[in-house]
């Protein structure tokens, strides 16, 4: 007989390094937010996986790992990116050995290195980086339950100087992994559409775009003089106007925001309580 969980624990894997971000504040209320709206009692603990080398273990039915700054190709051979690469894999051997499933989402540069991890595509760094609110586009006409209601092209908040490029296909159709999106096109410049979300297997996906990302912890971000300097100076004025009048116009990504994660939540949510 079914019933449901009288309560849900999610591991919230940080990788940013002790750097200052709004991402784990977006994830801390997105999860608070589900929690509300559906009375259901949640467990959350937050592990830093970069400086501390904190990983954490089997015991929680959900585990979101955040984006992150630097690069996603350095960190080969560290001892926190080995033990990150391990819990991915007792992770698989687990979802492969039980019948209730852990289900993963990936942000970032999280998503730049479980593609790695995955050898799914080539991850390498970027002419210039990406900064700013873009449109994303579906590579099929209907994409995954989590997506559902998202327009196509959707709009995302895109932070990165690494990209993932040169998809494995024989690879990904060996694991059952999908790619759902990618960029937008770019005819001005001869580079490869990067990948920016994929459905590694039926309880891990990932997006290279920030799918946390709310309005106003972004305008927060840009408004502060260190981080308007920066973006002035690396992209010019004109930029940084540019990406104050997208979040602006709220609509672009607050429907981001309210449909991948709340609806990632949401589908973990029944299929743990299937499982039971």
């Amino acid at each position: 007989m079914s019933m449901y969980n009288p309560e849900i624990r999610i591991a919230i894997l940080d990788l940013y390094e002790g750097t200052e971000n709004q991402g784990m504040r977006c994830l801390r209320e997105i999860i608070q937010q589900f929690s509300l709206k559906n009375n259901i009692a949640i467990q959350t603990k937050e592990y830093e996986v970069r400086l501390s080398n904190n990983i954490p273990s089997l015991d929680f039915d959900i585990y979101i790992s955040s984006g992150g700054p630097g690069s996603p190709i350095d960190s080969a051979d560290t001892a926190w990116e080995k033990n990150y690469f391990k819990w991915i894999t007792d992770l698989l051997d687990y979802n492969k050995n039980n019948v209730k499933k852990k289900s993963v989402f990936f942000i970032c540069h999280s998503f730049q290195l479980a593609c790695r991890y995955f050898k799914i595509a080539h991850v390498n760094k970027r002419k210039s980086t990406s900064f700013g609110v873009f449109p994303v586009h579906f590579v099929n006409d209907k994409p995954p339950f989590i997506f559902e209601g998202l327009s196509n092209p959707f709009y995302a908040v895109d932070h990165r100087d690494y990209q993932v490029i040169q998809p494995n296909e024989a690879l990904m159709n060996q694991m059952g992994a999908k790619i759902i999106a990618i960029e937008k096109e770019r005819p001005h410049v001869p580079y490869e559409r990067a990948i920016m979300a994929v459905q590694f297997n039926d309880y891990m996906v990932g997006t290279q775009f920030h799918a946390e990302a709310d309005p106003h912890g972004m305008i927060q971000y840009l408004l502060s003089d260190e981080k308007k300097n920066m973006v002035i100076e690396n992209h010019g004025r004109e930029k940084w106007e540019s990406m104050i009048r997208q979040l602006n116009d709220t609509d672009k990504i607050m429907q981001t925001y309210a449909t991948i994660l709340p609806a990632f939540l949401q589908t973990t949510y029944e299929n743990l309580n299937k499982e039971m």
